[in-house]
């Protein structure tokens, strides 16, 4: 694993990614509290996948890039500009959630503040739309760059391949995530695919595929601004696929301990990203354990604020159903 240190970043930046990183498990965990309370009706998990979509998310600039998320990557849409509370509005289907105003599923993130385009529950249709998104920057001579993701299994859908043969073929400035944790629900990866790496399929459509440990920060960031920079250049798109861990079950409706053993689960969350990332930042003296705690009182003070604040916002009324669904 490569250290903090050669990833470029100041110290400040550092420290502000874990702060990314613990924010987006805090809130996750909050987010699973409210389901299994009853407050919430479900909750679609990134436990695993943060140290990725922080390392991701940095490489690029939300101010005027565009990002076509999937259901998992809530961490990288706080990262994007999305508070807490954007995100706990949407769990309760409050009318001032940004992603939908309560007309979508939970975790399906959007919000046009930001340049996060809404997505669909039908897995996956968000990537042709990124390339339209990336055409439309090419064709006004705009130098922003569009990124979209999916899971493993959402890869193998028919828009993917569709989405990936267009932006080949004109050379967008997109780059196409696949997040590998190998399982689809309760499908494991060798009843997926047959290549060796998701990324692999790139070239099959005339452009670079890379393959990265999603657990190593550095490795992401370094791959991902090299990415974004060619992007930029006009030098056209990327297959990144991060390999990442999903720490819990596919959702609040699934059960991973029927088709996954005890050892492999126990196995795979003492291998818990945040865990490499805090022994990171010990070792190389980026901060303290007295600094780290300090930081995570002030990360679930943080949720509780923003679960409390999002309790009391206002249900969407019946005579405005039809509002926000359409575009003025």
């Amino acid at each position: 694993m490569k250290t903090l240190k050669k990833s470029g970043l100041s110290k400040e930046e550092i420290i502000q990614a874990y702060r990314e990183v613990l924010r987006g498990r805090r809130l996750d965990e909050r987010l699973w509290q409210l389901t299994r309370i009853g407050k919430t009706s479900f909750n679609i998990s990134g436990q695993g996948a943060e140290v990725a979509q922080v390392a991701m998310a940095m490489a690029f600039e939300p101010s005027k890039d565009y990002f076509l998320p999937y259901y998992r990557d809530m961490t990288a849409c706080l990262v994007w500009g999305m508070t807490p509370k954007d995100i706990i509005m949407g769990s309760f289907g409050k009318e001032a959630d940004p992603s939908s105003h309560a007309r979508q599923m939970p975790n399906h993130y959007g919000s046009k503040a930001h340049n996060i385009v809404s997505f669909a529950s039908t897995v996956s249709t968000q990537m042709p739309l990124a390339t339209g998104v990336a055409y439309s920057a090419q064709l006004e001579k705009s130098d922003f760059v569009t990124l979209t993701t999916t899971g493993e299994g959402s890869a193998n859908q028919g828009e993917v391949q569709e989405a990936m043969n267009f932006a080949g073929v004109k050379k967008l400035p997109l780059i196409f995530v696949v997040e590998n944790n190998k399982y689809a629900i309760s499908v494991p990866i060798k009843e997926q695919y047959a290549n060796k790496y998701m990324s692999d399929r790139a070239h099959g459509y005339g452009f670079e595929g890379i393959s990265v440990d999603g657990n190593d920060f550095t490795e992401v960031y370094l791959t991902f601004k090299k990415a974004v920079e060619e992007a930029r250049a006009g030098k056209g798109p990327k297959l990144i696929e991060l390999r990442v861990s999903r720490l819990t079950s596919h959702s609040a409706d699934d059960d991973q301990t029927i088709y996954r053993s005890k050892e492999e689960i126990e196995s795979m969350k003492e291998k818990d990203p945040i865990d490499a990332m805090i022994k990171q930042l010990l070792a190389e003296k980026y901060m303290t354990q007295e600094e780290l705690d300090k930081m995570d009182e002030e990360i679930r003070a943080e949720v509780d604020l923003a679960t409390d604040e999002a309790e009391k916002m206002p249900e969407p009324t019946a005579d405005s159903l039809y509002d926000e669904v359409y575009a003025k």
